[in-house]
Formats: structure tokens, C-alpha cells, sequence
């Protein structure tokens, strides 16, 4: 479907970015290691003027990426429930930065496309004439739990994969999750922005008719020195969060696979 937005972005686009601009680089940090952003994102970190970067990804850890005292690094936080600069702002800054001559990184965290408001900012810049490349990123809906050993589809198991946005609880009026399809789909859900929500969730998922014996995970920090991984029973999966003070970020995954050992394999 094209939206008014969407036609007024394609328009833009096909009549050119401005003359002389350099193009944005909306990168994809991966999700939270310095290390695990892509060779290509650390090589448009390395020839940037200007970053905007959200708090997560590798932002804490750009000296490591590159020589930031020759660059402008802008904070473009989103804190869950806390300080948050507007999308508006966001797309404002990337527009004028650019306009300015500066070649300019968007540095967000996990991929820009997956619940990153990604194309909300290629839209923005395309509306202005200006060209975006997207560097993909490593996704923490897959990432977090492959470094806690749990895999997101098994042979055998499970075929099926979903991620699925936790920020609004079910029943929410503008939640567009389908929370009883999703207990009756047989994927493994890996759930981000959900650890607020999570004992609405679960409940919501056992109401459906999903097992509250199906195994779970929280996983805390994710590929960072600070990593926790509690797993539970998803009828405690609220409760599991509270006893350990989990806060985001972090990711839950919910299936059979929690459940497996390397040695039973």
C-alpha cells in the first residue's frame, strides 16, 4: 500500500538527491559489542564528520571504533521510559548536518530495519533529496540468543522464527500484535522491548493456549561484559524478571528451544 508519506518519499528519490551532498550512512551496530558491527559500518564510522547515535549498539565503545576527537557524535537516545529525542528531531538533524556538507552517520544499535524506525529516516532524507546507504546490522532478536546458546529454529523442532515488539502490553489500543495467533503460530518468539510488559505477555500468550510449562529466557545485556541469562517456566517469566531486577535492555525468547542442552544434541 503507498501512503501519502511513502509517495512523497518515491517522488523525491526519483528526481535525485541534492547536488554535492554526500549521502547518510544509516548503520546497523549490531548488538551491543564494539566488535560485532559489520567491517563496512566501522569503515563509514572511520570517514564520518558527524554521528548521531542511539544509546545502544556500540556507541559506548566508538573510541574504539575510530579517532572520535576529530568527529561530532550527537546523542539521539531513546531510553525506555525515559529521555527520549523525538523522531522529528532526529530526522531534522540528519537532514541539516547533511546540507551543511558533512558526511554524516545515523548509528543505531542491532539493525536499522528491525523496530529501528529505519525507513522513517530514509524517508525523511529522501523527502529533502538526499541519498541514504543502509549498512545492515547484526539484529539482537537473533543475535542475544545465539550468544546464550539458544538457537531461534532447530531441525526438528522448530521451523519458525518471530520477533515481536514487547513495548505496548497485549490489549493495548495500538498494539498491532496478535498475541493469540502468535500462541498458536508454534515459532519461537524473541521478544525485545518486552521486559515491562513481560508477565502481561506471558499471560496473555498461557490465555491463548500456549503450555505455561513452555520454557523461556531473559536475556540481560546481551554480548556485553554485564550479560545475564535467567530461563524459567513462561508462567514465571514475570516473576523471573522482577526477583533478578532485570532491566533493558534486554531480549525474551519463548519456545521448546530454550529448553535444549548442547549435550543432549
Amino acid at each position: 500500500m503507498t501512503t501519502p508519506d511513502s509517495a512523497a518519499a518515491a517522488s523525491a528519490a526519483a528526481a535525485g538527491p541534492a547536488e554535492n551532498l554526500h549521502p547518510v550512512k544509516l548503520i546497523g551496530g549490531g548488538p551491543g559489542a564494539w566488535d560485532l558491527i559489520t567491517l563496512r559500518g566501522q569503515t563509514a564510522l572511520h570517514e564520518a564528520d558527524v554521528i548521531v547515535a542511539d544509546h545502544l549498539g556500540p556507541t559506548p565503545f566508538l573510541d574504539r571504533l575510530c579517532d572520535i576527537s576529530s568527529k561530532k557524535l550527537v546523542d539521539a537516545s531513546k531510553l525506555p521510559y525515559k529521555k527520549q529525542v523525538a523522531q522529528e528531531e532526529i530526522n531534522r538533524m540528519l537532514v541539516e548536518y547533511t546540507q551543511e556538507g558533512n558526511k554524516v552517520v545515523r548509528l543505531k544499535g542491532g539493525d536499522p530495519f528491525v523496530f529501528g524506525r529505519g525507513f522513517e529516516e530514509i524517508t525523511a532524507l529522501a523527502e529533502a533529496g538526499i541519498a541514504c546507504e543502509v549498512i545492515p546490522g547484526v539484529s539482537s532478536a537473533y543475535a542475544v540468543p545465539g550468544l546464550a546458546h539458544i538457537p531461534v529454529t532447530q531441525r526438528g523442532i522448530v521451523h519458525a522464527a518471530t520477533v515481536v515488539s514487547g513495548h505496548l502490553p497485549p490489549g493495548h489500543e495500538k498494539s498491532l500484535v496478535d498475541w493469540s495467533a502468535l500462541a498458536r503460530s508454534g515459532a519461537t518468539l524473541s521478544i525485545i522491548m518486552g521486559v515491562r510488559n513481560a508477565s502481561a505477555i506471558a499471560y496473555a500468550l498461557i490465555d491463548a493456549g500456549l503450555a505455561a510449562a513452555t520454557p523461556a529466557a531473559v536475556i540481560q545485556e546481551g554480548s556485553l561484559a554485564d550479560e545475564r541469562v535467567f530461563r524459567c517456566q513462561l508462567e514465571r517469566l514475570g516473576a523471573t524478571i522482577a526477583d533478578n531486577s532485570v532491566e533493558p535492555p534486554a531480549v525474551i525468547v519463548i519456545g521448546d528451544v530454550v529448553g535444549l542442552e548442547p549435550s543432549a544434541q
